[in-house]
């Protein structure tokens, strides 16, 4: 099976859906001539032309509005947004507009728009560029939100999200594009509101998503090492969330780690803890334990970011002092 980054395995997601779907389009910042600010859209503009991959002013509300009344039309717009940070700007188009006008027309219009953004910390990138914005998401009803781990995940979640008939929030950690896995050659699919079981443990179930699952399964490794099996359950997904397999998971190891890098405060730790507390109480063994960045904005000192952002060293730690009892 071809090895491949995360960044190629999105640009062969992309291209597959234009080549089979003429609807399927892309629109935003520098996407054609620059060929994307991370390079996902790299020869997309030689193949398919200037009005399939679209150059737009610096206009993030214009974009969003561009996507929604597209797809509206009955295209299938894939808009990016060069960093998620930037959708800021785009709110009232998505959370007002994308999210609602299914339900607010009674069933009568889907929008079938993928928004793409990198999403996470960068390296020295600011308090205004180093932001994790799924949570606020995924509180929206009307709105799914994507965030795969793997190259693997990455094109198969992308080839759903194009072909889904609802609005889809597409998040890719900017820090993982050049990470490479088995990406198999041809049409996959991978379905929205499915967890993966990165890998089988019976000691404590390590719950997390993006960045935060790669963190996981090194973490993981160094557990076995020292006698301590852990699960690591890949949400892939946040909405809709798989809820029977973070439950299944919990039951069966009796302990639980939920991973995610963005701020504690109202995120998905918070959430994915309540779920577990009210599904699987009678099962757990020891409290949940929540690993997130720190509720700071994000220092641009490289010695205080690496001390705001969580990594594999605090799942050890976590899961550690879980098996111990010593939480």
């Amino acid at each position: 099976m071809p090895v491949i980054t995360y960044r190629e395995a999105l640009n062969q997601a992309l291209r597959e859906e234009m080549r089979q779907d003429p609807d399927v389009f892309i629109v935003g910042e520098e996407v054609a001539e620059y060929q994307g600010a991370y390079k996902v859209t790299e020869g997309m503009l030689a193949e398919f032309g200037p009005r399939r991959v679209v150059d737009t002013p610096i206009s993030e509300e214009a974009i969003a509005g561009i996507g929604v009344g597209a797809a509206l039309a009955g295209l299938k717009p894939v808009i990016e947004m060069m960093t998620v940070n930037f959708s800021l700007l785009a709110l009232d188009q998505i959370v007002n507009h994308a999210a609602k006008y299914l339900y607010m027309s009674g069933g009568q219009y889907n929008v079938p728009m993928v928004m793409r953004a990198p999403t996470g910390v960068g390296l020295q990138l600011g308090a205004q560029h180093s932001q994790n914005f799924e949570s606020w998401f995924v509180h929206c009803p009307g709105l799914k939100v994507v965030l795969p781990a793997t190259p693997y995940d990455a094109k198969g979640l992308l080839k759903s999200s194009i072909r889904d008939p609802d609005p889809v929030i597409f998040l890719e950690h900017e820090l993982i594009y050049l990470t490479k896995g088995e990406v198999p050659d041809g049409d996959y699919v991978v379905p929205l509101g499915v967890a993966d079981i990165k890998r089988r443990g019976t000691d404590v179930s390590i719950i997390c998503y993006s960045r935060m699952a790669l963190f996981a399964m090194k973490a993981a490794e160094r557990l076995e090492e020292e006698g301590i099996s852990a699960e690591v359950v890949d949400l892939r997904t946040l909405r809709p969330l798989d809820v029977d397999a973070v439950l299944e998971s919990v039951r069966k190891t009796h302990r639980a780690v939920v991973c995610e890098e963005d701020w504690p405060m109202c995120g998905m730790g918070a959430e994915l803890s309540a779920t577990i507390m009210e599904g699987a109480f009678d099962d757990l063994d020891a409290p949940v334990k929540r690993i997130s960045g720190v509720d700071v904005p994000m220092p641009y000192a490289k010695n205080l970011e690496k001390l705001a952002v969580p990594g594999e060293e605090d799942i050890v730690l976590a899961c550690r002092q879980l098996v111990a009892g010593e939480i």
